[in-house]
């Protein structure tokens, strides 16, 4: 390792005053170089997973420089999540572009909110902002961070703001002992609080984190999220992004849109500057290990096979040194496809030449399945009785892995055997014949379907499952649909009793060979808690009451309302397999 030179607690200054600290690596022997900028809420002085990329940056011959953002760390100023980092993150690569120490043009790095700040950063068009490399981070923050499908994702917002919270109690003091005290209880029962009515039941939170009533008072995606989504902009955005995703991390979906909006949507001059690389992994990305959840992907899936450190340096050789050795001229996707367990190249999200098909959601008479549910089947139903259950706030599905942060003793994410929630009475199961062929479904998936309910407001939840022979049920990807956002996020409709509706419910995404003798299982419900907050059923305004109503589901598959999961079905060649540099 060569040697650096280390200035720390450098004072930022930002436009109205508000000064920043921030620790600065950089070769030692001064000279100018490009930098590459971490701005982290997380306290910049206790970073584990980005040190050794910190070092080995400062030893390639970058400037590294470490921020802890407004309002957290040792920096001065009131921290509210999204609303500053815009400008504060134009500031910060304003300052450090003048520094002699900096050639003038920079890059960004990190990964949850510390993609926030980057995009957020590029958002504000500062010429010296050349590329950024955001790991598993979102790109619209009612849909994706806050809310999915008009759903509230109950177990992060809450687990993550009784963080931040008692990190800025113990940062700032003053705090009476009280709700110091009642914060790190919520901390430690995630489960109990979660489980509060009405959702605004938190007096400590609104106290020491209003940001967190400011959501839940925002339930429509209306102008207070509008102002701060990054998806409206890609046209403006002028970086070159590497963006890095797991497929069981909550903020997977707009790993995904940034790539595929800026590819096609971008000033044209950095369409082809967008990369992609998705593994087998949760919400800390190439530093999860394995197993994830219950499940071993394999030696393949993380580090020394893949070294992420080393791909993000090398895009910003391409980009702040021009030094391109090729890298313009790869393929843009790289991800790991599950089933086969390797990693595979692809020339664009959704994969070029993607079959999308349509498997029926059918009556149960047709084969015996798991509890007497129901099958999927590429053929269409004839006259078909529809499928029913209660859902029962009071006894919500609980959750069982899949995409969530950021509680590993609470809500713990990844795979795990699925058949324990197929058992209850309140999830309807729908599984396919055994596959006599191989089935490679990579891409985004959606579930199209007709239902009623004798409530004025619901929740239809879809989850897809890979059966193996031996009954395993390993959980791929799921999603969830408040009914009275079916047609709009900004604008609620309630529900008419008992009218059959379509609904088009968002699974996100995955990539996973259905081998031979496996069998592809979707699961339909009405709850997936804590990861969403129970739709009461009653159709009142949202987070204010304590009531709930049991309602009455009905899921309909007959030629007149054709319910069907779409599955993005891989042509041959559509992936190529990789090897590492």
């Amino acid at each position: 390792m060569s040697s650096l030179t280390v200035d720390r607690g450098v004072p930022i200054p930002l436009r109205d005053g508000t000064v920043t600290r921030a620790d600065v690596y950089r070769p030692a022997g001064g000279g100018r170089n490009p930098a590459l900028v971490f701005r982290t809420p997380y306290d910049r002085s206790s970073l584990d997973m980005y040190g050794t990329f910190t070092l080995r940056a400062a030893s390639a011959g970058y400037a590294v420089v470490l921020q802890d953002i407004r309002g957290r760390g040792e920096s001065d100023g009131t921290f509210t999540p999204f609303v500053n980092e815009r400008e504060d993150g134009y500031d910060t690569v304003d300052w450090i572009a003048a520094q002699p120490w900096c050639d003038g043009k920079v890059g960004m790095f990190g990964g949850s909110y510390d993609g926030v700040t980057q995009w957020q950063a590029a958002r504000s068009g500062h010429p010296a902002l050349k590329a950024i490399a955001p790991n598993v981070t979102s790109s619209n923050y009612h849909h994706g961070w806050t809310y999915r499908g008009g759903a509230f994702q109950l177990s992060f917002s809450l687990g993550w703001t009784h963080a931040l919270a008692l990190a800025g109690v113990r940062r700032d003091g003053g705090a009476p002992e009280a709700i110091r005290e009642d914060l790190i209880d919520g901390a430690d029962e995630l489960a109990e609080r979660a489980a509060r009515l009405p959702l605004s039941d938190h007096p400590s939170l609104a106290k020491i984190a209003p940001y967190y009533r400011d959501w839940l008072v925002h339930p429509d995606y209306d102008e207070f999220w509008r102002d701060i989504d990054v998806s409206r902009d890609y046209e403006t955005i002028s970086v070159a992004s590497f963006n890095l995703g797991g497929w069981y991390d909550i903020f997977n979906g707009g790993t995904l849109e940034n790539f595929a909006g800026m590819r096609s949507r971008a000033p044209e001059e950095v369409r082809g500057r967008q990369r992609m690389l998705i593994g087998p992994w949760q919400h800390a990305g190439i530093f999860t290990g394995n197993p994830v959840g219950s499940w071993n992907f394999g030696r393949r899936a993380t580090g020394p096979a893949v070294d992420a450190d080393g791909m993000q340096l090398r895009w910003f050789d391409a980009w702040l040194r021009d030094a391109d050795d090729g890298i313009g001229a790869e393929p843009p996707v790289l991800l790991f496809t599950m089933g086969a367990d390797r990693w595979r190249v692809a020339d664009g999200w959704p994969l070029p030449g993607t079959q999308w098909q349509d498997w029926y959601l059918r009556s149960g008479g047709l084969a015996n399945t798991l509890n007497g549910d129901g099958v999927l089947s590429r053929e269409q139903p004839a006259a078909e009785p529809p499928d029913s259950y209660v859902y029962n706030p009071r006894d919500p599905v609980p959750t069982l892995g899949g995409g969530l942060c950021c509680s590993p003793v609470h809500t713990v994410g990844g795979v795990f055997d699925q058949r324990p929630i197929e058992a209850r009475q309140d999830v309807l199961v729908y599984t396919s014949a055994p596959l006599a062929e191989p089935v490679e479904v990579t891409g985004p998936v959606r579930l199209v379907l007709h239902a009623g309910s004798s409530a004025p407001d619901t929740d239809w939840t879809a989850k897809l499952v890979d059966v193996e022979p031996c009954g395993y049920a390993r959980n791929l990807t799921d999603g969830i649909l408040r009914a009275r956002y079916r047609a709009s996020p900004s604008t609620p409709q309630p529900l008419v009793s008992g009218e059959v509706t379509e609904y088009t419910i968002d699974l996100g995404a995955t990539s996973n060979v259905f081998a031979p003798g496996h069998r592809i299982r979707l699961e339909v419900s009405s709850s997936n808690f804590p990861h969403y907050d129970r739709n009461p059923n009653t159709g009142a305004p949202f987070g204010e009451s304590a009531e709930v109503a049991s309602a009455h589901q009905t899921v309909h598959h007959e030629p007149a309302h054709l319910s069907r999961l779409v599955l993005p079905v891989a042509p041959a060649g559509a992936t190529r397999p990789w090897s590492p540099r």
